[in-house]
């Protein structure tokens, strides 16, 4: 969850009687047993969960909730970080950014000669942090620096430093925040195995880092796409040198603003063979996992830039949303030479990713619009305002969509081809992330700080 470009997965909130980790009023922890995925492997270990595809198997998730129940526990968190959580090994771990602020004058001196809309709230000094939420009590047992950085680049006021969420692989946590860095976290000792600031993977994000890393086989990847340079890269997992790094080779307008991008790439199989999907400003490519070898790549035919959505995939087809200028969501076949099938352009998001489910393709776009379309088509099943901006992706479970709103309300409504709203929950405050799901609970990260809710 982004604007200018950036709104990163936005959504929820929550607040009026906090319902903390130990208050005798609280329900009771419940036990792991209902999510046996968290004795060991990762249970939802990147944004979107298992696939990326934004999807859920269990048939038990919450279906009504507000602020003062039904809860598991309510867990604070420090700092401003807006990363989806992941969850693993009976821990839900996230970034977060300690924000120094710079003094007016040094802000003033920074900021000399600019003539663009950037904030005036420079920083002097940002930590970026992991944190480690116990996912039976609630409690946060870890908070891990990782990187620190003097006089950060600005973010846009709906952005964070710690936006990009992390990957979980094989007991390490892998945490990228753009031109910041990208750091590993052994989380059995809670020690920082490596981190890379290399000057290589610096780049002007414009409104702050967004776009999260991946995990292909020993390899960290992930998008470098800023209003000066915009690239590809891979980092050793083991020691986070810089495997290979791809510059886009896709033509772009010659204005700066239109080159930056903050998409996320997507591992798929796709005519006999691994593709990492990557969407840049104006083109999409797919490159080999491996070395960073473009295999091929597919102009929008218009404007995109600034991309946040990820894309989905299913049965030989790719669906995409372009972002800012005229955002579309097109359809590309993949069964063949890859080609764009149809596209939208009404109701398309710029910050929430698309969802796939039962043959039908949903998107809900920054005003609240949710659109339903034939996935094989791109003809209109339905469109609903829901009455509330949205920006987070949305999640399937069997028989439910979830969509967050980003002024805390939650809409769940009935999977098919006919509109039906089943519950509006509201919690208070703000959510720049996108759910997760272990077992049949239910977590959600606001501004303040991470819910669980129990199974319904």
């Amino acid at each position: 969850m982004k604007c200018c470009g950036l709104l990163l997965p936005l959504a929820l909130a929550l607040a009026p009687r906090l319902l903390l980790a130990g208050d005798l009023a609280a329900p009771a922890p419940l036990p792991l047993a209902d999510s046996p995925a968290l004795a060991g492997a990762a249970a939802w270990p990147e944004w979107r969960g298992p696939g990326a595809q934004g999807h859920s198997a269990s048939t038990h998730l919450a279906l009504q909730w507000s602020e003062t129940g039904p809860l598991t526990w309510r867990c604070p968190l420090p700092g401003r970080g807006w990363s989806s959580p992941v969850l693993a090994s009976g821990l839900a771990w996230m970034t977060t950014a300690m924000e120094t602020p710079a003094s007016p004058e040094e802000s003033a001196r920074r900021l000399q000669g600019n003539t663009g809309d950037q904030p005036l709230n420079l920083l002097a000094k940002v930590e970026l942090r992991a944190l480690g939420v116990d996912i039976a009590t609630g409690k946060l047992l870890h908070n891990v620096l990782l990187l620190e950085k003097r006089e950060p680049q600005w973010v846009h006021q709906l952005n964070s430093y710690a936006s990009p969420s992390p990957v979980y692989a094989d007991g390490r946590l892998y945490c990228h925040f753009g031109t910041l860095g990208t750091a590993c976290l052994d989380t059995a000792n809670q020690k920082v195995v490596w981190t890379n600031q290399s000057p290589e993977l610096e780049i002007m994000h414009e409104n702050g880092p967004g776009s999260s890393p991946v995990v292909v086989d020993d390899r960290v990847i992930f998008h470098l796409d800023g209003s000066d340079r915009q690239s590809v890269a891979a980092l050793d997992a083991a020691t986070g040198k810089i495997l290979w790094q791809t510059p886009r080779s896709g033509p772009m307008h010659d204005n700066p603003q239109y080159k930056k991008s903050y998409g996320t790439p997507l591992l798929i199989t796709a005519q006999g063979r691994r593709q990492l999907i990557s969407t840049g400003s104006d083109w999409l490519y797919s490159y080999d996992p491996s070395n960073g070898t473009e295999l091929w790549k597919l102009s929008y035919g218009d404007l995109g830039f600034s991309i946040t959505p990820r894309p989905v995939f299913g049965e030989g087809w790719l669906y995409l949303a372009t972002g800012y200028g005229k955002s579309r969501v097109l359809a590309v076949n993949l069964e063949a030479k890859p080609e764009i099938a149809w596209n939208v352009d009404k109701g398309a998001p710029t910050m929430s990713s698309p969802l796939l489910a039962g043959g039908l393709l949903y998107f809900v776009n920054d005003g609240g619009m949710l659109s339903c379309v034939d996935a094989r088509t791109g003809e209109e099943v339905y469109r609903e305002r829901l009455g509330e901006p949205c920006s987070a992706s949305p999640l399937a479970a069997p028989g439910r969509i979830y969509i967050p709103g980003r002024e805390g309300r939650t809409f769940v409504i009935k999977s098919g081809r006919h509109f039906e709203l089943l519950a509006t929950n509201h919690l208070d405050g703000q959510q720049f992330a996108s759910f997760a799901v272990a077992g049949d609970s239910l977590f959600i990260r606001t501004d303040q700080a991470l819910y669980r809710l129990p199974p319904q």
